[in-house]
């Protein structure tokens, strides 16, 4: 079944947290989309993917001739193309719908800026409430540690 993993960051950035979530996804053969809400930030993004000192993360930016064959793809568009995974940034939202199509829905948020922790416990409420089963996990001293669960 379809499930939503939710991401606290307290102790760095998305850019410090998503290469691995991204590596994850990749071992398991899924195809990725990343959604954002600024272009621009996708843009930055991207370009820190291709930057990485410690490995090579197969990706593209929406709006390429080649989308539908990247193993990862970075967007700001509401239609989610086929993937596995659906990976949401900087407050995107996603829908029941959206996560019942996917393996999985990974929501990450600024635990430091309340819009934030607004928006994503509006999800956790909207999207629990339709049934899709959602976990919490918040940084702790380095490490990711489960916080809550409803199924």
């Amino acid at each position: 079944m379809a499930e939503i993993q939710f991401f606290h960051l307290t102790e760095g950035p998305v850019v410090a947290t998503l290469p691995v979530l991204l590596g994850r996804s990749l071992d398991r053969g899924w195809q990725v989309v990343v959604r954002g809400t600024d272009v621009g930030r996708l843009a930055a993004l991207d370009l820190d993917l291709w930057r990485r000192d410690d490995g090579f993360l197969p990706h593209g930016l929406a709006g390429g001739p080649h989308d539908a064959l990247q193993p990862v793809l970075l967007t700001a568009a509401n239609d989610l193309p086929p993937c596995d995974c659906l990976i949401c940034i900087d407050m995107a939202t996603a829908t029941a719908s959206e996560c019942a199509a996917t393996a999985r829905t990974v929501l990450i948020f600024d635990g430091n800026d309340m819009q934030a922790l607004d928006h994503a416990r509006a999800q956790w409420k909207a999207l629990t409430g339709q049934g899709i089963p959602a976990s919490y996990f918040a940084q702790e001293d380095g490490r990711w540690v489960k916080k809550a669960e409803k199924i």
